[in-house]
Parts: C-alpha cells; structure tokens; sequence
C-alpha cells in the first residue's frame, strides 16, 4: 500500500481516469495513452517527489518512476481501476492500423525525414545565402569561395538518399548502414558517365515514354536516371530490403550470418531498384509532364492552380523530374518557360504556413524549428519546412498546397514566365524581368502571386491549422538530436514480478559486471541516465559480449528484451543494468540471458550473453549504463576513475 498516495496523484496530475486510455509500463517508467494530453500537468508531475522525469514520446505520456515501476504501476491500476488496460491499448493499435494509406505515408516520411531535419536547415540556409551573395554581385559563380559555399550546401541534398538509406532502413527494422549501401549505388558517380554514353537501344520509341538503354544487367534493359536529391526511391527500396534482410537473416546460419545476409540482400536490391522502382518513377515523372504541358497550352488557369497547388507533393514522390527536363527545353527553344514559373510561389506558400506555425505553437522544440525552416524556405530550400513543420501537422502543408495553387493561377493568367535558369527564392525575382520588355505585367503579376500565396498559407494555418500541443509534441524531434527518446522501451502489457525484497541498505562494494572502457555517465546521450535523474553510476562500453552479477542478490527485473537487468543485492543497493543506447528495437535478437527474473545470483555469475558486432552493425551503441537507482538512500555514491575495467574489479562504492 506504500504507493497508494502515488498512485493517487499520478493520476490526478494525467487528468484523471477519464483522460486515460491506457497504462503500461516497462523497466523504468510508466508510458499513459492519454485522450488530451493538455489536460496533464506536466509540470506538477515532474516537481513530485516520487518522479524521477516526464517524457512525451510517440504519442505516449511517460511518467519515469525508477526500478520499483512495477509496483506503482500495480497500484495505479488498481487505484484507477483500470482492469482493461491491455484491451483498452489492443484497441489503440487498431486504431492506428486505420489510418488511410496516404496519412501512413506522411507518417513514415516525416518520420524518416526527422533525425536529418538540423542538417536540412544548416544545408539549406548556407545555399540561399551563397545564391544571395551571387544575386548581389558579391560573389561570381566561378568563384572558389562560391564553389567551396556550394559543396558545403548542396552536398548534402546531393548525397541525401545515403542519409534517408539509414533513417529508413532502420524505420522499416532492418540494418542502417545496409540502407547506406543501398543509396550508394544508387548514386554512385560511375551512372553519370554511363549515362552520357551512346544507348544501344530504345524502349517505347515515339511515345511519352520514350527512354534510351545504356546498360543491361543480366541482359536486362535498365533506364537510368538520375537518383542524387531523391526521396521515394531509396525509401521503397529500404521497405523491401528489410523484408528481405529479415528473410535470410531466418534462414542463414549463425556462422555467416554477419556477411552473407547483407550480400545477398544487395545483390536482390539494389538491381531491382535500377530494374523496377527507378524505371516506374521516371515513366511517372514523364507522364505526369507530359499531361501539365499539354493541360497549360489549352486551359492556363486550371493548369496554374494544378501545378502551383500540387508542386510540393511532386516535390515529394520524387516525380517532379519530369516537368524539369521540358522547363530547360523550353528555355533553349523559346528563350522564356511558363511551365516551371507556376511553381514559384510555392515556396513562399511554404513559408506562409510555417510562420503562421511559428506564431501560434507554444511547444519550444517546433518554435526552434521554426524559425531556420522559415529562412531556408526564403531562400528556396523547402525541404526542412516541409519534412519538419507542414508535412508532419498534415493541416498546415495542405493549407500551405492551396496558397500554392492561388499563387500559380495568378501567374498563369498574367504571363508570367522565366527567361532564364537562376537561384532559389526570393533571389530567383530578377529571371522574371523580360530581357527586352523590362519590368512588365508578367512581372507584377509574379509578385502578386508570391504575397497571394504568401497571405493565403498564413492565413487560412493560422486560423484552421490544427496547431495543438499534442500535434506538435507528436510531429517534431528537436534540439538537434537523432531521436526524442532515445532511451525508448518497448511497451509491456501486464505485470513485470519485482518481488518485494525489503532490506537495509549498508555500506557495499559493487563489482563491474563488465569488462570493459569506464566512460562517465554525463558522457552518454540520455539524458535520463546522463543528468542521474535514474541515479548515480557510471558506464561501461564493454569489450566482451557478457554481463555478470555485480554482487549477491535477486533478479528483481529481467526486461523481455534481455537487455535491462535489475539486481537488489543482499545489502541493499538496487542496481539497473541497462545493455547499449535503444538496443530494445532490437526485440532480443543478439542477446541471451543466463538467468531468470527471481533468480538469486552470486558476484560474478554469468547474466546475459550478447553479440557486440551484430549490434552495432545494426546501428546501436553497446555503451551500457550501471547505476544505483535508490541512491537517495545512501550518504555517498562513488564511483572508480580508471580507463578500463574488468569484472573483478570494484565499478561503485555505497556508503551510508
């Protein structure tokens, strides 16, 4: 009963028992899916003494309790009354298997694009400015320091299917850097030189989707186009390659695994990306610019509000190509192009929604985002605007479409066209110029559609945009980091026995349970375990794939995964063992425990056994956390200065 009071106001604190949908737990804190997140008091929550934190993470409002988790969790269903929490979260996954295949896709786009987003914007906003200092003459693009400004910018866009290739792969569960390996085929320099060559034959001569044959591949005709910058390519290509890497993975042996698995997913994926998806995504993009070209010649204004309004979804199937190759035909044929010129106001459309987002949020991550998506946007890149603040909020970026589509048909109906290829953003204004006519209507009517589009994204986001702190909290990853929790357990229905084993605590001499390279516990990139807010410890990245008993006591905790381990030893200390940095999306796969939750165990018994080179070929770091959870009950809590360490060797020292 000694967690009844606990219990109590945790649930007064999330709003109730009516607010909650469901409550679970793992090794460390309880995880509420709440109706209104609004309704908790947070701040409340995290000053109550029995609190170590509170996190929001994937839709789930976490309270961090500490190893004793178990039992609070048991108290507050049964203080809530919530018998059928398991159901009642069934019932919450089904919901999310609801969603319609567009949302879905947003969801698994946004999500892929966010650990990139920082980099997106420092790229984007270093290519605006180089595009400024040329527009103002303060640099010539021949120039070095314009080249050097220019890697630094656009290599990143360049080479951005080598980045989605890991977010991607490990979205779908597969091993990052096999994605990596995928997307550096795909945009290998070898296809460039290959693809000026004379083609040896033609597919669908004199039809739309006409497309000449450079290379074969098993005596296979393969279409190359041009992957650097692309998107749905490598993120349909990871989707496969996931399945098929876990395929193998089942069938191979143990012995070869590591290298066999990878080379026989490649050697399927990578010629089925050229072979199939490639090839369906050009014959898309030239479709798709066949049918606007052949749209604006006969009705301009219903072809101006299609590809204005529709421009930023092209943008992210990747299809836009298609309509790019007929804007610098027209430009070396006609000296002018209308087509491309209906896309311009988009990006300020963009910006439209963003600052509307920017205005109304009260979450701070998505108010930093904000702000360098705004000027990247200014300039041209939309990318960060898009993958971070509009795409993800769903409500803004069609906002934001429409504002678009408003622009376009201005532009249509007044003329407007480019007379040559320029920078981005506001610095592309001066392409409008006529070269004989000067500022003409053409002209005015561009920056009319510009500030329509601008006004109309704000507008209409900033009164019908859905901007909730919920939304907000859900969308955005900030402060730069690769995720937002990076110390994210799986959900755990149903009771975790940590068996009652009250002692009192005494002085104590706490053994390594590794051997391995001390590394301070401020060091690692959690800041649950980084700020102690789990308690005082150390961390260890070992060099052998075992943990052992740090001393005599019980295995209050063995988490499903394998990779947290609780021990209350006989005096007293409660000890957590967490194995690696979110080493629980592995779901066990590389671990093997050697004992049992309620195990008594002796110093230096054998725990878990773990596969050091699987894991971090899969992406995880093996950094392994050792901390006293109940350090509050001890006057001093030390910890060893030594570089390395083996498991004989005293890693904390308790004295009460």
């Amino acid at each position: 009963m000694k967690y009844e009071q606990l219990a109590k106001d945790i649930i007064d604190l999330v709003g109730g028992t009516e607010n909650v949908n469901s409550v679970t737990h793992c090794v460390t804190r309880l995880r509420f899916r709440l109706k209104d997140h609004d309704k908790a008091d947070k701040k409340a929550l995290e000053d109550h003494e029995d609190v170590v934190t509170v996190r929001e993470s994937s839709g789930q409002f976490q309270v961090v309790i500490g190893n004793h988790v178990p039992e609070v969790y048991k108290a507050v269903v049964t203080e809530g009354g919530f018998e059928n929490e398991k159901q009642e979260d069934n019932n919450d996954e089904k919901d999310e298997k609801k969603k319609g295949p567009l949302s879905s896709f947003i969801d698994i786009i946004s999500n892929i694009f966010l650990p990139v987003l920082p980099l997106l914007m420092a790229t984007g906003i270093i290519k605006g400015f180089n595009s400024m200092f040329v527009a103002l003459g303060w640099l010539e693009n021949t120039s070095g320091t314009y080249q050097i400004l220019n890697v630094i910018g656009d290599g990143f866009f360049t080479f951005l299917p080598i980045f989605l290739g890991y977010t991607a792969m490990k979205k779908f569960g597969g091993t990052p850097f096999l994605g990596m390996a995928i997307a550096a085929a795909l945009v290998h320099p070898s296809l460039a030189a290959i693809g000026e060559s004379e083609p040896f034959m033609t597919l669908f001569s004199g039809t739309v989707l006409e497309s000449p044959v450079q290379v074969s591949f098993l005596g296979i005709p393969i279409i190359l186009m041009s992957y650097t910058a692309s998107v749905v390519p490598i993120i349909l290509s990871t989707y496969f390659a996931a399945k098929v890497e876990r395929w193998f993975a089942s069938i191979i042996p143990q012995v070869v695994k590591s290298f066999i698995v990878p080379f026989l997913t490649l050697l399927i994926i990578v010629p089925l990306t050229f072979i199939i998806i490639g090839p369906i995504a050009t014959w898309l993009a030239q479709s798709i610019g066949f049918a606007i070209q052949t749209g604006y010649e006969f009705v301009p204004l219903v072809a101006g509000i299609i590809v204005g309004g529709f421009w930023q979804v092209l943008v992210i199937f990747g299809v836009h190509w298609g309509i790019i190759p007929i804007y610098y035909n027209n430009l070396a044929v006609q000296g002018y192009d209308m087509l491309i010129a209906m896309t311009f106001a988009a990006s300020f459309a963009q910006i439209g929604a963003v600052l509307a987002v920017w205005i109304r949020t009260k979450n701070k991550k998505l108010k930093r985002l904000s702000l360098p998506a705004f000027v990247s946007g200014f300039f041209g890149v939309t990318e960060p605007a898009i993958y971070g603040i509009t795409l993800p909020l769903k409500t803004p970026f069609i906002m934001s479409c429409i504002g678009s589509a408003a622009g376009g048909a201005i532009i249509a109906m007044t003329g407007a066209a480019l007379y040559s290829a320029g920078p981005l953003g506001v610095f592309k204004i001066p392409t409008f110029i006529h070269p004989e006519n000067g500022i003409d209507g053409g002209f005015w009517g561009m920056m009319i559609s510009i500030i329509v589009a601008f006004a109309v994204a704000f507008v209409l986001t900033y009164f019908f945009g859905r901007i909730s702190q919920k939304e907000n909290t859900e969308a955005v990853v900030g402060d730069g980091k690769m995720q937002e929790d990076v110390y994210d357990e799986e959900l755990v229905e149903g009771d975790v026995n940590n068996a009652d084993t009250e002692t009192t605590v005494q002085n104590e001499n706490i053994l390594s349970p590794a051997n391995g390279d001390i590394i301070p516990l401020s060091s690692i990139q959690d800041e649950v375990f980084s700020s102690e807010a789990m308690g005082k410890g150390v961390a260890i990245h070992p060099n052998e794939g075992r943990m052992y008993a740090p001393a005599n006591g019980l295995v209050t905790t063995l988490f499903k995964t394998k990779h947290a381990i609780g021990i209350k030893t006989d005096n007293g200390a409660e000890v957590l063992i967490h194995i690696g940095m979110d080493t629980v999306q592995l779901d066990g796969e590389f671990f093997e425990a050697h004992i049992e939750q309620g195990d008594k165990v002796k110093a230096g018994d054998l725990l878990v056994e773990f596969d050091i080179n699987k894991i971090e070929e899969a992406g995880y770091s093996v950094t392994t956390p050792i901390v006293i959870t109940n350090t509050n009950e001890y006057d001093r809590v030390e910890t060893v200065s030594d570089d390395t360490i083996t498991k004989e060797d005293v890693l904390i020292i308790t004295k009460v």
